[in-house]
């Protein structure tokens, strides 16, 4: 059965795309640590980050790193953290969090609850930074 990342890939359901290549694709969290919370996904279905082949594993770090760059000209933040966990979605994701502090990387913590206008918002400015 295909993973809710690869819906998201085939449009089959809908997403807050911030941006995408052949490879790629950045989305915005729907349930976010923080506003500005992007998941960034490799189109090819693998459920274990390093059991990517090296030139996915290094391109996906290479977008997530363009991403990155549009979202700090974009959101006011100290910076962008990273984190792979790889639980919760059983396809590769790498999260990128607009960090004021470090709970803002906190994973146990609620998450927030936003509107599709916000989210919409939220991706809107993102893009501009690219």
């Amino acid at each position: 059965m295909a993973s809710i990342f690869t819906k998201i890939i085939n449009r089959e359901i809908p997403a807050h795309i911030v941006a995408e290549n052949d490879q790629f694709i950045a989305f915005l969290d729907i349930m976010p640590l923080v506003k500005g919370h992007v998941l960034v996904v490799p189109k090819q279905e693998v459920d274990y980050i390093f059991d990517l082949e090296p030139d996915v594993l290094s391109g996906l770090h290479l977008f997530a790193q363009q991403v990155a760059k549009a979202m700090d000209k974009t959101i006011k933040c100290t910076r962008i953290g990273v984190a792979v966990i790889g639980l919760e979605v059983p396809h590769v994701h790498v999260h990128l969090v607009p960090l004021k502090s470090m709970d803002d990387i906190n994973f146990t913590r609620p998450k927030l609850k936003l509107s599709q206008e916000e989210l919409g918002d939220i991706a809107h400015q993102i893009k501009k930074g690219f």
